[in-house]
Formats: C-alpha cells, structure tokens, sequence
C-alpha cells in the first residue's frame, strides 16, 4: 500500500521549507525560453527568405529558387505517376493533353516563366484529380478527364493547375509548412505538455488548409487569364466546378473544414475574373 506524502513525509520537499516547487518554476522558465528561442527563430527563417515572382510581381516567402523547384517536380514526377496508377495508356488522349497544355503555355503569359512544363493523364479510373508539382509537371487523372464535355474545359483544368506552379505554391506551402512545425515545436518545448502540442498542430493545420483555399481561388482566377490568352472560353470552368460538386458527392465538408473553397465560391471568382480579363 502507498503512502500519500505529505509536506512533512515528502521527501523532495513541497512545503515552504522545500525544494521542489522552486525547481519546478526554475524549469519552467528554462524552457519557456528556449520555446520563444525557437519560435523566434522560425519567424525570422519565415520572413528572412523572400522573393519576387517574375510573373506575378508579388514578395512571396519561400527558400525554394525555381531550380530547385524543377529539380524537385522532376524528382517526385514518377512516385506521383505510380500512385494514380501509372500513365494512360491511350496515345491519343495524351496528346490532346499535351497539345491544350501547349497551347496555354505558348499562348499566354505563362511562356515567360521558362519552366519546362510537361503534361501527363494518369490512368486512375478512380480519382477525380488534378495536381501540379513545382517547376512545371502537371497531371490529370483519366477519372476527370473522362468527365470533361470539351476541349475549353481541359484548358481550365490545365489553366488552374499552371497557375499553381506560376504562383509557386508549392514552395510557398513548404516553406510555410516549415514554419509551422517550428511555431509547434516551441510550444511543446514551452509547454512541456503534448496536449499543448495537439492544440498547436491543430491551429497549424486551420493555417495551413486556409492558405490553401486562398491559393485555389489565386489560381482560378489565374487559369481564367490563361485561358483568355489562349483563346478558350473561360466560361467552360464554371462546368469543371459542376462536375467536381457532383464527384464530392452530398457529404461535402463546410468549406473551413476544407482545404478548397467551396464550388459556389470559386464559380463568383470563375465569373469575377472573365469579366476583369476579358476588359484588358
């Protein structure tokens, strides 16, 4: 049977006349400092890589260089290929890919980005998807573009995906990825409490996804550009946004819980762009 201590029977102390509650505090502020220590140094790694989009004109805080970024795409290309089951085998469908993937490129603002872009259609049969990895690889599923009525709704889904890699998302969301795990790790270091930590990631995580949602309707509004340039109907995107509505199925997850805004939203921005692109 145990025995409870008691300030008289404990023996690390714990009354006035103890020594543990001090060294307790002592610790405390121990790692209190080394957690802000960290989080300082996150903030200032963050905010000490910046970069001006050639393209977009915009600051954006990222350490990746767009070498760096093609490197990678090309690196993980093959790994993101074999998870969708490997590439199509129907030649022809691949080469209406590649050639509204060309026409976007060559035909638009997107040719003074230099990045040696590469479309592919992977013979998933399952997943409704589109992706682009930085520098330039862009993929579409077979389940989409099976989907798709035409042509100009190809060029919108290519378009949005293009302007992902222009925009360089994918190494801003490293970049900002890097940040929130040190913002995190200095909590647990500060708190010295895993439920801390859960918390922290969580809040992270609501970072993260929102910055998404910014991020797919940049790249809209984007695509809708690209398109105009192209000489597609920008219109056609507001179909793409029907068919994924129907593929999300009636369980679709508010959009803050979510890292793409919601097909109602991104239709207003689809229409909002036409309408500013279509006056330059």
């Amino acid at each position: 049977m145990f025995r409870r201590r008691t300030p008289q029977n404990n023996p690390y102390g714990g009354g006035q006349g103890g020594y543990g509650q001090p060294r307790r505090r002592g610790n405390f502020k121990v790692t209190l400092i080394i957690g802000l220590i960290i989080a300082a140094f996150s903030v200032f790694k963050y905010f000490g890589s910046s970069q001006e989009n050639p393209i977009t004109g915009e600051t954006q805080y990222l350490s990746l260089t767009a070498e760096q970024e093609v490197a990678l795409g090309l690196q993980s290309a093959p790994q993101m290929a074999q998870q969708h089951g490997g590439l199509h085998p129907d030649q022809r469908a691949q080469d209406l890919v590649d050639a509204v993937g060309a026409r976007l490129v060559n035909n638009s603002i997107a040719r003074q980005s230099n990045y040696p872009y590469d479309f592919h259609l992977l013979a998933d049969p399952n997943v409704i998807n589109a992706f682009a990895l930085p520098g330039g690889q862009v993929f579409i599923t077979a389940a989409l573009f099976e989907q798709l009525e035409n042509e100009d709704q190809l060029a919108g889904v290519l378009g949005h995906e293009i302007g992902h890699v222009i925009h360089r998302h994918g190494a801003e969301r490293l970049h900002k990825m890097d940040l929130t795990q040190g913002l995190t790790g200095a909590a647990v270091v500060a708190a010295g409490d895993y439920g801390t930590a859960q918390a922290a990631q969580m809040i992270g995580n609501l970072i993260n996804m929102k910055y998404g949602r910014d991020q797919e309707l940049e790249s809209d509004d984007f695509g809708v550009r690209l398109m105009i340039e192209a000489g597609y109907d920008p219109m056609a995107l507001i179909g793409v946004m029907d068919i994924l509505e129907a593929a999300s199925g009636p369980n679709r997850q508010p959009e803050f819980q979510s890292t793409h805004p919601s097909p109602e939203n991104r239709r207003e921005e689809i229409r909002s762009a036409a309408e500013k692109y279509a006056k330059r």
